[in-house]
């Protein structure tokens, strides 16, 4: 009894074993069937299109079309005219020797 036990057991252990060997294994067979081979002809490359220089696009009123930009930038400038103004008035009175107080 014994010696039929240790047999299944053996018999078992080798069974899973072989299954678990040949579990990720994939046999294949290909036939290769020769043909003719068909060879692309040579490449024909064009010549690039000739470069084009244009002038840029001038935008209305020297900005883009934004409002906000160009509402932007007159802003910019009617405060830098107010600060020239400002400081040509400062350096006059500096220079006659008036106080602002």
């Amino acid at each position: 009894m014994h010696k039929n036990l240790m047999s299944v057991i053996v018999g078992g252990a080798i069974l899973v074993a072989s299954s678990m060997a040949s579990a990720h294994v994939d046999v294949g067979i290909g036939i290769g069937i020769p043909g003719p081979v068909f060879v692309p002809a040579q490449p024909v490359y064009e010549a690039p299109p000739p470069i084009v220089y244009a002038p840029a696009p001038v935008a209305a009123y020297g900005y883009a079309d934004d409002w906000r930009e160009r509402d932007w930038h007159e802003r910019q400038e009617w405060r830098e005219r107010q600060w020239r103004h400002h400081e040509h008035e400062r350096e006059r009175r500096e220079r006659r020797g008036w106080d602002e107080d």
